[in-house]
């Protein structure tokens, strides 16, 4: 979206940014609205919307709008905007993970990934690298936005794997606490960090996995540039102690599983 203003979460100030904004179109338009989970918006998205087509002067059609314009609520704050430009979400559906040749029980979907991948802040042709690539699913968005990957992993089962999935892409064997990268040969890292003790590592707990792989991480990644790391843990103390931490968000993926995702600089 083309961001146009922003004012506190409450029908009161979204009125009042929506008349200093005085936004006119002499083209058909629709307004909607999303509110984040958690927001301090109290108005209903119905009345949010109705309030965008009141606010704005021009012929309204929610059938076939020519331009559209939302309000997207988080936190504290509403955030409006003018559509520019749309993705095809049927892409990420048809790269759902069961459909690739190699297929592993747990991974993540591709629209997770794509967001990761956009959060490392990778431009095309920057070098993206995965030290637990898995099945080559954030390596799949990465590349799909110009950028060169990397991946390794310490299964060979999983590096087999994701070379049908990835042909072409560089993969190889490598505990993630003992990287045969060299220094600040890295541009972004993206990475889902082990959940369990059934994965084969080479360290004495979990915690001294993600410590050792954290500051190998550290250790390639380009001065400057980020590192965005999911773990179903609260490493922040860990995480510390080699990098800022930028953001730190959670995606409750069912009951018994929340997603910790981490920037790291």
């Amino acid at each position: 979206m083309e961001y146009l203003g922003e004012c506190s979460a409450a029908a009161f100030a979204l009125r009042e940014l929506l008349r200093d904004l005085g936004i006119a179109t002499d083209r058909p338009f629709a307004g909607r609205a999303k509110k984040i989970y958690g927001t301090a918006m109290d108005a209903s998205q119905l009345d949010i919307e109705r309030l965008i087509g009141t606010m704005i002067d021009g012929p309204v059609s929610l059938s076939r709008p020519e331009e559209e314009y939302r309000v997207v609520c988080s936190g504290d704050r509403c955030y409006v905007g003018k559509v520019i430009r749309r993705i095809d979400r049927g892409d990420f559906a048809f790269r759902n993970p069961m459909r690739r040749p190699f297929f592993h029980p747990g991974v993540m979907m591709p629209v997770t990934a794509r967001a990761l991948v956009n959060l490392s802040l990778v431009e095309r042709g920057d070098l993206l690298f995965d030290p637990f690539c898995g099945t080559g699913g954030v390596l799949l968005e990465a590349r799909l936005v110009g950028a060169r990957v990397l991946g390794s992993d310490a299964e060979e089962a999983m590096i087999a794997g994701s070379t049908t999935n990835l042909p072409g892409a560089d993969l190889f064997l490598a505990d993630a606490t003992a990287m045969p990268v060299r220094d600040n040969a890295i541009d972004a890292v993206v990475t889902d960090l082990p959940y369990g003790q059934s994965v084969r590592i080479r360290a004495a707990t979990m915690e001294r996995l993600y410590a050792r792989s954290l500051a190998e991480i550290r250790r390639v990644l380009k001065e400057g540039r980020r590192a965005v790391v999911v773990t179903h843990q609260e490493i922040p103390a860990i995480a510390e102690e080699y990098f800022e931490i930028t953001g730190i968000f959670r995606q409750r993926v069912h009951k018994s599983l929340t997603r910790r995702i981490m920037v790291l600089q």
